[in-house]
């Protein structure tokens, strides 16, 4: 058995979280709760904000130790938050008249409350990767006016044709795809799962190299080749699968909890 702690990080959608069955399969509950047991740090990453209504079931399912938000613009442990960085009302002001005047679908949730430039864009995508998701639609325009905090954006639309507009008219933002060519998020470049693995390791005290990170889309890829054993899902993504050092089974086949056994961090097996 492994005598050291790690940390153990989990991206939501497509890795803990069948989007189709809007569950997380019993068998990577049961990982999360070994691994704890085994003293263990339990990290989400994600591109969501955690604590928004439509995430909050699921971290309070998966009772994480901390989680990394919007792919590292927030970062929290428990109810204590360790670091925010949220963008500028002049940035979010030139986001939207751009993505406005080319019909580009830029949003965010914020609390129960969903800002979109295209409601019915976010509709059509949401219909295609989630179930039973609930929209509660407030103008874009309110983020100028409102005491509001964006850490990150969403994109909807056609990713492969819009990603590299939006980074050419805006070098200091990042658009990282996932759910393939329908969805990305967007946030400011220096912030990433990868940044907020490396927060957290100091936060913890645990080297890098007791760090494990579990993904399945391209806004995985810099956290699973940051960790030191960076593991893909079998139901992957290509350039998820090409960044990891291992591609365990699909999440509906036990592959989080097939791939803790396989490296020792639960359960008698070791390498």
């Amino acid at each position: 058995m492994v005598k050291e702690r790690a940390i153990v990080c989990f991206d939501l959608d497509g890795t803990l979280l069948d989007n189709h069955k809007n569950r997380i399969p019993d068998s990577s509950l049961k990982a999360v709760r070994e691994l704890k047991t085994a003293g263990h740090v339990v990290v989400i990453s994600t591109g969501r904000d955690m604590e928004t209504g439509y995430s909050l079931e699921y971290c309070r399912t998966v009772s994480p130790d901390a989680v990394i938000h919007q792919n590292g613009s927030k970062i929290t442990a428990g109810e204590r938050l360790l670091f925010r960085h949220t963008m500028s009302r002049s940035l979010l002001r030139d986001i939207y008249e751009f993505g406005k005047s080319r019909g580009y679908c830029f949003g965010t949730t914020i609390g129960n409350e969903d800002f979109f430039i295209d409601p019915e864009k976010r509709i059509r995508a949401d219909g295609i990767h989630y179930k039973n998701v609930k929209r509660n639609f407030r103008p874009f325009e309110e983020l100028f006016t409102r005491e509001l905090e964006v850490t990150g954006l969403s994109l909807t639309g056609d990713i492969s044709a819009e990603k590299a507009e939006i980074e050419a008219a805006f070098p200091g933002l990042e658009v990282l795809p996932f759910s393939g060519n329908v969805s990305a998020d967007v946030v400011e470049r220096g912030f990433s799962k990868a940044e907020g693995l490396k927060y957290l390791c100091g936060y913890y005290d645990i080297p890098a190299e007791r760090t494990y990170a579990f993904g399945d889309s391209s806004n995985d890829a810099a956290i699973l080749r940051w960790a030191a054993v960076g593991i893909a899902m079998g139901n992957a993504d290509a350039a998820a699968i090409e960044a990891a050092d291992y591609v365990t089974d699909d999440l509906e086949h036990d592959g989080i909890y097939n791939a803790c056994v396989r490296f020792g961090l639960i359960g008698a097996y070791t390498v």
